[in-house]
């Protein structure tokens, strides 16, 4: 994945909105103009209203009753005031309605990219490697995810929405500004970054997001931390589409009840605008009518027009200033989410790799070692597996079990050596097709909050409902999958945890006769158990090894004394090999083993 800087991130992610972004400022220009427009209004409005001689209006007010006479009669409209009122509710009006339409075309952008953003993230937390996670909380990866994309909406999206807007609502203002009165105006100019900066200091944000946004933006943070336990069973299945396609449901939804705030909350400014300014254009005819009493000196109509103007640049220049705040906050969310999205992908695949779908003579480990960082866990392992035979590993927690067998599907890749398959070194083959040679059954049985049935077919396309029922019966879960109301379409729940552990271990058997790969991978698969549970896993365990290479980690010796083969580990060495009855013969670790099993 190409990696990215701050604003080429950004960049890319708006490239496919641009002509977008074109409309957006198009329709922020014109709601500017006919705002300006209704306020210049106000001093013919109140020149009309009581009765002054119109050629003592201002240039300005000249210009402007010279427009109003090309679309309606000023000599009638100096009889009938309410014309003039509806004239400027009606430029009002289409001020707002260009606000709301300019808001309605950025809502799908800041809504897409946020979403487009999720998704690169979720992406890239599928093909990294299983090392990156050793080193990550889980839960900062997951609130990278979703809370720092989240509080990149709020704060760097909305600032960027903001300098879109709110410079160009200032400058053309300022310009009417200063066409009324230069003087006043470089008042205000200084005037009014100190204003803009106390506002925005005292200012809160009251912003709400509705309870179904709430709940679906839990459930994202669900399928993350989901998709992050069962990693490995993910990447061992080859169900990367199917993980993307489940999160780019989940996302799309919520994306969409996100678009339909964005727009109900955008909706709430121009309209109450438009309700305010109406009040004041009440309160102009009445205000206007004791202004104008015979023993006044004061002439209102242009510093009416020019209050009426000046408060509309208080809002936009205070979300300028505050603008800059929000996006160095957002920032620091911006740089988390980055370090993920530009972290190395260590397990590569070469650009000519090569096809693999069988295994014919034999699995070779190559004087293999590896390390996590300065810790050496495997240190130059040399064996080979014959094709059908049945190897056991065995050895004290830590002794490097489970990293060999991790290596073999290239969850990792080794520090020196290699693993070969059939005299071609595994690098070389294209990584799905590596990892389609190999069901896994481990002792930490991974489900996911789906149908029993699509757990089992997990990780394949277009399964039948024959041979799912044939995997479950090769399992010995069929007849308690028939017991259920639903059968095999009931949903298990959060990882399975409905289920007793027996049940779960079962399910995940069946999964792996169900892809029927020619090499098992048993990682302590019989482990804490109930008897009865033990002898149902064992026994569909046995059916499922007929005839397949296996590799096989457990500490029961019911379970290894029957292999081909048992390799004895300890502190990522091999210290001895052999069969059941060689290895007692040797009196040394692994029957020091058997007589702690059978005390």
């Amino acid at each position: 994945m190409k990696k990215f800087a701050d604003g080429h991130f950004l960049g890319f992610l708006f490239s496919q909105y641009w002509y977008k972004l074109i409309v957006v400022f198009f329709f922020n220009i014109l709601a500017v103009a006919f705002s300006i427009l209704s306020l210049l209004l106000i001093e013919p409005f109140v020149a009309v209203l009581f009765g002054m001689d119109l050629s003592r209006l201002s240039p300005l007010g000249k210009m402007m009753m010279n427009f109003l006479s090309s679309f309606i009669d000023i000599e009638a409209a100096s009889r009938q005031v309410t014309g003039l009122v509806i004239l400027a509710l009606l430029f009002f009006f289409l001020k707002n309605l260009f606000t709301f339409m300019s808001q309605w075309f950025m809502a799908p952008v800041r809504s897409d990219v946020v979403r487009n953003m999720r998704n690169a993230l979720f992406d890239k937390i599928l093909i990294l490697p299983l090392s990156y996670f050793n080193d990550q909380r889980k839960g900062d990866v997951i609130s990278c995810a979703v809370n720092d994309t989240h509080e990149i909406e709020y704060t760097i999206l909305t600032a960027l929405k903001q300098f879109l807007t709110e410079p160009l609502t200032v400058l053309m203002y300022m310009i009417a500004l200063f066409w009324i009165s230069p003087r006043l105006s470089l008042f205000v100019l200084v005037l009014l970054p100190v204003a803009g900066y106390v506002i925005s200091s005292i200012s809160r944000s009251l912003r709400r997001s509705g309870k179904h946004s709430k709940d679906f933006l839990g459930g994202l943070l669900a399928h993350v931390e989901e998709t992050l336990s069962g990693l490995r069973i993910i990447k061992a299945f080859n169900a990367f589409k199917q993980a993307e396609k489940s999160f780019d449901d989940s996302n799309d939804r919520y994306t969409k009840i996100q678009r339909k705030i964005y727009r109900k909350v955008d909706l709430a400014s121009p309209l109450s605008e438009f309700m305010g300014i109406t009040l004041v254009m009440i309160i102009l005819v009445f205000g206007g009518m004791s202004v104008m009493r015979p023993d006044s000196t004061l002439t209102p109509e242009l510093f009416i027009t020019y209050i009426a103007l000046f408060t509309q640049i208080i809002n936009p220049s205070k979300n300028f200033s505050t603008a800059f705040s929000n996006y160095r906050r957002g920032m620091s969310a911006m740089d988390r989410m980055l370090e993920i999205l530009n972290a190395d992908e260590l397990i590569m695949e070469e650009k000519d790799a090569l096809p693999v779908s069988g295994f014919e003579r034999e699995l070779k480990i190559n004087h293999l070692s590896f390390s996590y960082g300065q810790q050496e866990i495997l240190h130059d392992l040399n064996f080979s597996i014959p094709k059908s035979a049945v190897i056991a590993l065995v050895g004290a927690s830590g002794a490097g079990k489970s990293t060999l067998v991790d290596l073999l599907p290239r969850f990792y890749d080794p520090t020196s050596g290699s693993v070969s398959i059939d005299g071609v070194d595994i690098r070389k083959y294209k990584i799905d097709d590596l990892r389609s040679l190999y069901a896994l059954v481990s002792q930490d049985v991974v489900l996911f909050n789906d149908t029993i049935a699509n757990n089992i077919a997990f990780g394949m396309k277009e399964v039948s409902a024959e041979r799912i029922e044939a995997a479950a019966k090769a399992a010995n879960i069929y007849d308690f999958i028939c017991s259920l109301p639903d059968g095999f379409d009931t949903n298990i729940g959060d990882r399975g945890l409905n289920l007793s552990g027996g049940q779960r271990q079962r399910l995940s058997i069946a999964r792996a006769v169900l892809r029927n790969a020619p090499i098992l991978l048993l990682d302590e698969a019989t482990s804490a158990m109930d008897t009865e549970s033990e002898r149902l896993v064992q026994d569909a365990l046995d059916k499922m090894m007929q005839d397949r290479t296996a590799i096989v980690i457990a500490h029961r010796l019911s379970t290894i004394k029957h292999a081909d083969r048992i390799l004895v580990m300890e502190e990522g060495c091999i210290v001895e090999e052999g069969t059941h009855d060689e290895l007692m013969k040797l009196d040394g670790r692994y029957a020091k083993f058997v007589q702690i099993q059978n005390s």
